[in-house]
């Protein structure tokens, strides 16, 4: 479970960058995002129906189109998202996270004191 959100598929957070990134779109609006090779239509229009069956997106009817809008914004997406792999990969410690990240090299002790400084400002 994903902090009360049903996870979602790499396609599927394709789709929800691209509405985070346009406010709102039509299946077309989605698809003129993508790079090449595109998915079809119907494929396309599954997809954000399916984001909608899971509560992520909202959308207008205009006649037989509708128009999709994200429901869910980055900000709380990426909190759950956060919160649901620190559960799942990290026992549940920042720390683990960390010292994963600096073990990969992806961040610099520069960077850890940056944070270091942060934390200490928002106790301090």
């Amino acid at each position: 479970m994903f902090g009360g959100m049903l996870k979602l598929t790499n396609k599927e957070e394709e789709v929800m960058k691209i509405l985070w990134r346009l406010e709102k779109g039509f299946v077309k609006d989605i698809l003129n995002e993508l790079s090449d090779p595109k998915p079809h239509y119907n494929t396309m229009s599954t997809i954000v129906r399916n984001l909608v069956d899971k509560g992520y997106v909202d959308y207008e009817a205009y006649g037989n189109t509708h128009q999709y809008r994200p429901k869910i914004d980055k900000e709380s997406y990426r909190k759950a998202f956060i919160n649901d792999s620190m559960v799942e990969f990290f026992d549940d410690s920042y720390a683990g996270l960390v010292s994963f990240f600096a073990k990969e090299e992806k961040i610099s002790a520069d960077e850890l004191r940056e944070i270091i400084k942060l934390i200490e400002g928002k106790n301090g």
